[in-house]
């Protein structure tokens, strides 16, 4: 059970290990970005492929749509970020359980979107987690873990291939340990619990008033996607990489202070991007862009509106 990108390389390892895949679930075809075709999931294309069983349905409450699962006579399910809620009757349904893959050390950052909010906090390691699952959201037992350090290079897209590895070696050694009576469970500590909320998209505007670290991490954070970003003369700009750059100032956040497009942070420090793009063109360099795209000293770079 699972839906996007990151899912795929655990279907990829399930079909490789020999276990017997009943069916595949995952979240219903949607539309692509700007306006273009429905299209099915990751996990749905990749099973479609293996010619295995795809089930889209959008939510697991109705009766008819648990009895079909009931139906399979599973002896687990596995979920790496499915999407949807698996009511108590589901969770109960396959002889072994649920078990799910985690993209964090739980108990920190349950939720969503734990890959970008390690990286938007400063944490030094996540990890992927392999837990028994339960009625409440990211809650139950933990049945392994393996550790991950964030680098100051470590993006979200980078992070994201590194856990989405992880999760199909680790959750392909849990069925066998679990297979074999030797996997232990560990209720997960109170302590340290925290949540991992959906990414907004105002989240992805650069608020200049922010500390310079702050935001170069956020750029690290949403990148390749969505991609944190500012407005110049009407024109969303993405920056896809970003420095701390060594010059302090007192200057109004947003403030561009040189030819290399620093610009002037909230904390009094500053941010070099590093690498741009505008709506429509590829990705390149700084100096690159502003051979095309100018942005003179003393600019003033707007900032979010506060609510």
């Amino acid at each position: 059970m699972g839906t996007p990108a990151f899912a795929v390389p655990t279907l990829d390892a399930l079909m490789a290990s020999g276990h017997c895949i009943a069916a595949v679930y995952t979240q219903p075809p949607r539309a692509a970005e700007r306006g273009r075709k429905v299209r099915p999931t990751p996990v749905a294309g990749r099973a479609e492929a293996a010619s295995i069983e795809v089930r889209t349905p959008s939510s697991l409450k109705p009766e008819e749509v648990q009895d079909a699962f009931a139906a399979l006579v599973a002896d687990l399910a596995i979920t790496v970020a499915y999407g949807l809620i698996l009511p108590p009757d589901v969770l109960a349904a396959p002889r072994l359980g649920c078990i799910n893959a985690h993209a964090s050390l739980l108990p920190r950052w349950r939720g969503a979107a734990p890959i970008q909010r390690a990286i938007m906090a400063g944490d030094r390691e996540t990890g992927v987690t392999i837990m028994r699952m339960d009625e409440g959201l990211d809650t139950g037992p933990i049945l392994m873990a393996e550790r991950v350090p964030i680098g100051p290079a470590t993006t979200g897209g980078t992070l994201h291939d590194t856990l989405a590895a992880l999760s199909a070696r680790l959750v392909v050694k849990a069925i066998d340990a679990l297979a074999a009576g030797t996997l232990d469970e560990t209720p997960q500590p109170s302590d340290g619990a925290t949540y991992a909320a959906k990414i907004e998209k105002r989240e992805a505007a650069i608020d200049w008033r922010a500390p310079a670290a702050c935001i170069e991490r956020a750029v690290r954070a949403l990148a390749p996607r969505p991609g944190v970003w500012f407005v110049h003369e009407g024109e969303r700009i993405k920056v896809l990489a970003a420095e701390r750059a060594p010059e302090a100032t007192d200057t109004a956040p947003g403030t561009v202070i040189d030819a290399a497009l620093t610009v002037a942070c909230g904390d009094g420090a500053t941010l070099r991007p590093t690498r741009l793009q505008r709506a429509g063109k590829a990705p390149m360099g700084t100096d690159a862009f502003l051979r095309g795209r100018p942005i003179a000293v003393g600019t003033r770079l707007p900032c979010p509106a506060t609510s």
